[in-house]
C-alpha cells in the first residue's frame, strides 16, 4: 500500500510565488495581445515572449500573466509560439518576429541548440535577448528567467515520490515532455542524483520516456509500461500534461494504492486525480506570474536597467539574482494535495 501524505506538502503553501493554472483549449497565437497589453504608440517598447508552445494550460497562464503585465506596465506584449513543441516551428515564429521591430525577444526554448542561430541573429539586429521557463545558451541571453532553482526542484520531486510510495525500494520509471528540453533534463537529472545518493534500492527501469508535452501519449505510454514492468511502485512525471497523462492511465486500472504518481501539473487540472489518489501530489508554481516577471524583466532591460538579488517585483514578490548577474529565480515551488488542490484557481 501506498503512504498517503498531505502535511509534507503544507510548509511550503506560505509562499506567495506558488502555482497557476487555466484551461486545456488553447489560446490560439496572440499578436492581438500586444494591443491589449498597454501600448500601441511607435514609440512604444515592444516585447515578445514565446513560449515551448501554445495551447497548454502552463502556457496560457503564463500568457495571462505577460499579457497583464504589458497592461500594467505600458509596453506593448506579443505572445506567440509554436502550435507543437518543434524547434523548427519555434525558429520560424521568431524569424517573424524578427521582421517586427522588437525590443526585446524572450524564449522557452524547445531546443536550445536549434535556437542559437537565430538568437544570434537577433542579437545582431539589436534586439536584447533573454530566456524564460527553460533556458537557451547562456552566452547569448542577458538575463536567463527561472521558476525555481532546477537542482532543489528535482531533488523535492524526487523526496516526493519516495515519501509516498512509502518504501525506500521499489521500480519506478520517470516521464518528459520532450526529450530536448533544457530545463526537464536538469529536474531529471537532480531527481536522479537524489535518488542514486540516498536511496540505493530505488531501480529506474528505463530511459525517461518522452510524451511530446500530449496528455494522450503519456495515458497510452503509461498503459504500456504498466504492462511491461509489473511490480512498478512508482511514475515521476515532468511537463505539466505528463502526470495527467500518468494519473489517468492509474485510475483506469484501479492502481492507486499499487503505483505512487508525483509530477509537475497544476492544481485545478490535477484535482479529480488527486481526489481519487490517481496521483499523489503535483508539485509546481504560479505560471502567470512567471509570465508577468518576464515581461518586467523585459521592460527593465529595454530601459537599460538589470535586476538585483532581493529586488521585489509588484505582482510577483522577492527574486533571487545568482551571482553570475544574470540568472533570476522566482521562488520555491508549492505541493498541491487533495487537501489543498480546491484553494486555488489557476
Amino acid at each position: 500500500m501506498k503512504k498517503k501524505t498531505g502535511l509534507f506538502a503544507s510548509a511550503l503553501l506560505a509562499s506567495a510565488l506558488f502555482a497557476g493554472c487555466v484551461s486545456e483549449e488553447g489560446s490560439g497565437t496572440k499578436t492581438e495581445g500586444a494591443e491589449a497589453s498597454g501600448g500601441s504608440s511607435d514609440d512604444s517598447i515592444k516585447i515578445a515572449v514565446v513560449p515551448k508552445l501554445i495551447g497548454i494550460p502552463y502556457f496560457n497562464a503564463s500568457e495571462k500573466g505577460a499579457i497583464q503585465a504589458g497592461e500594467d506596465l505600458g509596453v506593448e506584449v506579443i505572445y506567440t509560439g509554436p502550435t507543437e513543441a518543434d524547434a523548427a516551428q519555434q525558429v520560424k515564429v521568431i524569424e517573424d518576429l524578427l521582421s517586427q521591430d522588437i525590443d526585446v525577444l524572450a524564449v522557452a526554448p524547445n531546443d536550445a541548440e536549434s535556437l542559437s542561430p537565430v538568437l544570434q541573429k537577433a542579437r545582431d539586429e539589436g534586439v536584447q535577448v533573454i530566456d524564460w521557463d527553460t533556458p537557451a545558451d547562456q552566452s547569448l541571453v542577458e538575463l536567463s528567467v527561472h521558476q525555481i532553482d532546477d537542482e532543489q526542484y528535482g531533488r523535492h520531486i524526487a523526496q516526493t515520490l519516495v515519501e509516498e510510495m512509502g518504501a525506500e525500494e521499489g521500480e519506478i520509471a520517470i516521464f518528459t515532455g520532450g526529450l530536448s528540453a533544457a530545463n526537464l533534463n536538469a529536474w531529471i537529472d537532480a531527481a536522479k542524483s537524489e535518488l542514486e545518493e540516498n536511496y540505493p534500492g530505488i531501480t529506474l527501469v528505463t530511459d525517461k520516456i518522452a510524451t511530446d508535452e500530449k496528455q494522450q501519449v503519456a495515458y497510452q505510454k503509461t498503459l504500456d509500461i504498466l504492462k511491461s514492468y509489473p511490480d512498478l511502485k512508482g511514475i515521476m512525471a515532468f511537463s505539466t500534461p505528463a502526470p495527467l497523462g500518468v494519473a489517468q492511465a492509474i485510475q483506469e486500472k484501479g492502481l492507486q494504492d499499487e503505483v505512487a504518481v508525483v509530477g509537475t501539473a497544476l492544481p485545478t487540472d490535477s484535482a479529480p486525480f488527486l481526489d481519487d489518489g490517481s496521483l499523489d501530489m503535483a508539485i509546481l508554481w504560479e505560471p502567470d506570474k512567471l509570465g508577468y516577471l518576464t515581461v518586467s524583466l523585459a521592460k527593465d532591460l529595454a530601459e537599460g536597467k538589470k535586476p538585483e538579488n532581493g529586488q521585489n517585483v509588484e505582482g510577483v514578490g522577492e527574486i533571487e539574482l545568482w551571482e553570475d548577474g544574470k540568472t533570476v529565480i522566482m521562488g520555491p515551488p508549492s505541493d498541491f494535495t487533495s487537501e489543498n488542490a480546491g484553494d486555488f484557481d489557476f
